[in-house]
């Protein structure tokens, strides 16, 4: 009876598989001409604006108003797409491009944060030579027009106000998880913010800016006083990423532009962001049907007990930021990039360590599981992720950074791998683990706000990793044993991390 059952096992699996690479293809294939079509009708160039990399969106036969458009902080040309095509399916001639540091920008931040005349002016310095080449690229679009996210909200709005004091006005700012203390009663002159629901802070700052003009207006109203408009809008159930794909945000903008410049746009919105997801969740349910392929481990790793489970996610966690804080001295040219090596690696090994892991006999790795869920990882995660979400694709000033992190992720990923049970642990265990690394870097930053703040900004990457990466790893984990899991997603996690966060230069 129990050889019949093995025996029907594997029929059953073939099945599954075949089932869910079917579902897998059929997610793949509809979200991708759904996104194409938002493409579609186009122009879309890559062009250069000194070193800086931009895109330029066009619509045949048309030359509307330029707007250009920036992303925010650890953002790219490639996040700000749904402003980018309904503009320009709208008629609109629309430059987007990536600031210093960020997306494919082989120049890095430089000057001081803290300081409006450091980074600050040299972004607005560059925004102001985008704009530049955009009127030069577009002579007669009639009008320009920025649109930015997040960190760039403040550098638009002091590019703006520069702009107009060179005597080559702005006509309209959109301003998108506006925070910006440039903002004055009369400048800039023309002036939407638009907050996600859940962005309590900034909709209480746009709201404040929009008061400046009208002293009893709320939101979705539209206030006016002499040449100034300004006018605030809240997108619903959404966040601060969330906003970017909202329909009422890009609805809004539209109409805000059309306004400005007397146009009347019919063409619909473009709105990717459910079909992103679609599309991920696709590249993600083929791997799985794949992983039946890999060869099977020969062995399974004993279950850590619950005493030492505990064990080796605490001590690390309490003990490696104090000791990481302490070691740190900068040493790679993007934003707490060097700290997270010297963590993570630290992290790693102490989990490895406690967990025994280094006498355990019957560990073994397998090559072809290693490569193929690196290669899914990156290369075929980040060519949709760079064509339709972020970028992804590094450029050489990145790979370097992506080698250097590595000795960071790996170990911490291998740690993973095996604490969380090779993927048969439980769920409580995943998600204590996971908590504990988050948690262990929340605490170095708090150690050293100054120099390590940017860590926050790391746990939704890690969120997003643990999700999706960690669902794939803990596959491989289970077919081809911990070593293989841990060593690939140590890889994609390098990879993900290094194309994530700036490059930046000290003073």
């Amino acid at each position: 009876m129990s050889a019949q059952l093995r025996h029907d096992r594997p029929s059953r699996g073939g099945w599954l598989g075949w089932l869910v690479a079917l579902v897998a293809l059929i997610a793949i294939a509809a979200s991708s001409v759904t996104l194409e079509r938002g493409r579609a009708g186009l122009d879309i160039s890559d062009v250069s604006v000194g070193t800086t990399p931009a895109t330029l969106y066009r619509k045949p036969g048309e030359a509307g108003p330029l707007v250009v458009i920036a992303h925010g902080f650890a953002g790219s040309r490639q996040l700000m797409q749904a402003y980018s095509l309904t503009l320009a399916r709208s008629g609109y001639t629309v430059l987007a491009f990536d600031f210093e540091g960020h997306g494919r920008n082989p120049v890095p931040m430089s000057g001081d944060v803290t300081s409006i005349d450091g980074t600050t002016a040299l972004l607005v310095a560059e925004t102001r030579r985008v704009i530049s080449a955009g009127r030069e690229l577009a002579p007669d679009a009639g009008g320009v027009a920025l649109l930015g996210h997040s960190m760039a909200t403040d550098i638009l709005v002091r590019a703006a106000i520069a702009e107009r004091d060179a005597g080559t006005p702005v006509e309209a700012v959109v301003a998108i998880s506006m925070f910006s203390e440039a903002v004055t009663a009369t400048l800039p002159r023309r002036l939407l913010a638009v907050s996600g629901e859940w962005e309590t802070r900034l909709r209480e700052v746009a709201l404040a800016d929009l008061r400046m003009v009208q002293p009893d207006a709320t939101e979705g109203e539209t206030a006016t006083a002499g040449d100034v408009t300004r006018r605030v809008v809240v997108a619903p159930g959404v966040e601060h990423v969330g906003v970017l794909f909202s329909a009422t945000a890009l609805s809004e903008t539209r109409d805000w532009l059309d306004a400005a410049f007397e146009r009347q746009s019919a063409a619909a919105p473009v709105l990717p962001g459910l079909w992103i997801l679609l599309l991920m969740a696709g590249i993600v349910g083929l791997f799985r049907p794949l992983v039946a392929l890999l060869p099977e481990a020969a062995t399974v790793p004993a279950q850590v007990s619950a005493r030492r489970f505990w064990v080796s996610i605490l001590l690390p966690a309490v003990a490696v930021p104090l000791v990481a804080v302490a070691l740190y001295v900068p040493f790679l040219p993007v934003l707490v990039a060097d700290y997270l090596v010297i963590h993570l690696a630290l992290y790693g090994l102490a989990q490895l360590t406690l967990l025994r892991v280094w006498t355990a006999k019957g560990l073994a790795v397998s090559v072809p599981a290693v490569l193929l869920l690196a290669i899914w990882g990156t290369a075929v995660f980040g060519l949709a992720m760079d064509r339709y979400a972020a970028s992804f694709l590094p450029n050489a000033e990145r790979l370097a950074i992506i080698a250097a992190l590595a000795v960071g992720t790996v170990p911490v990923m291998i740690a993973d791998s095996f604490v969380s049970g090779a993927g048969r642990g439980s769920w409580w265990r995943r998600i204590a683990a996971r908590v504990a690394v988050m948690l262990s870097l929340a605490g170095a930053a708090a150690q050293d706000p100054e120099r390590l703040m940017f860590l926050f900004l790391i746990l939704p990457v890690l969120v997003l990793f643990y999700l999706v990466h960690g669902l794939m790893g803990r596959w491989v984990a289970r077919r081809s044993g911990p070593l293989s899991a841990g060593l690939g997603l140590g890889l994609c996690l390098a990879w993900a991390l290094g194309v994530s966060f700036p490059l930046f230069s000290a003073p």
